[in-house]
């Protein structure tokens, strides 16, 4: 299945009513393994102005959207600019993966700024991100035995080994080496149906026995890592010069 921004993306974004730093693909789309009957997931920051800040009455820090367009099922979010900041700050590696998506709807010089900054807030930290994710889709998996969970599984434990030892996202588990010989057979077989079982695809010990495989190799990718324990002192301070800028422009 080709991956590609929808031609329609635009107007929906359009229809956020802010002004808009950015949007992007996430979800399945972004890594790798979207549905036949995917919806697709739009995620981005708008920018309150500063008239929405100062006052009692504040603008939404967050904006979400769903509905249906041609067919296909819409989850629109948006965070506010300082909002987003406040969480690249943390070791969230979600929002690291939804700003530096490839696959770009609308971009800006303040989407820009932030993705070059996007690596300064990468840290050992991250581990406790993506541990948790796994172990979120793994109980999902064992509960409902469905593909969806379980290549999420796979995904975020192989993209945070790899953000352990590059400091670098990969969200893309096309792209992504150390993962088990038989990850092609199961993005295909979800391809056809969103919600498939993975019964009959895999035998359930080896899954389990890879799935603990990999877990191992994160801790001991973030053990070996030389990414920082924590943020440099001045990344603050640049993350805050970007928002400021970014509520003056926005009025």
């Amino acid at each position: 299945m080709t991956l590609a921004v929808p031609e329609w993306a635009g107007e929906v974004v359009t229809e956020i009513g802010r002004p808009v730093a950015f949007t992007t693909v996430s979800g399945a789309h972004l890594y790798g393994f979207p549905s036949v009957d995917s919806d697709v997931d739009i995620r981005g920051v708008h920018v309150l102005g500063v008239r929405e800040v100062i006052g009692l009455r504040t603008g939404p820090a967050t904006l979400t959207r769903e509905g249906v367009r041609d067919g296909v099922e819409l989850d629109v979010v948006t965070h506010d600019l300082a909002k987003f900041a406040r969480l690249m700050l943390k070791p969230n590696g979600y929002v690291l993966e939804q700003l530096l998506s490839p696959l770009v709807i609308t971009t800006s010089e303040l989407h820009r700024e932030l993705s070059a900054l996007a690596g300064r807030c990468v840290t050992r930290g991250h581990l406790r991100h993506y541990e948790g994710f796994a172990r979120g889709q793994w109980e999902l998996y064992e509960q409902t035995g469905e593909l969806k969970p379980l290549l999420y599984t796979f995904r975020v434990l192989l993209t945070g080994i790899h953000l352990m030892r590059t400091g670098r996202i990969e969200a893309d588990l096309r792209r992504l080496e150390g993962g088990p010989d038989y990850l092609d057979e199961l993005m295909a077989a979800k391809r056809e149906a969103e919600h498939e079982a993975a019964a009959g695809v895999v035998p359930a010990e080896r899954i389990a026995t890879d799935v603990e495989t990999l877990r191992t190799e994160l801790a001991a990718a973030a053990a070996e890592s030389t990414l920082p324990d924590g943020l440099a002192d001045d990344v603050e301070a640049a993350m805050d010069r970007i928002v400021v800028a970014g509520r003056l422009e926005a009025g």
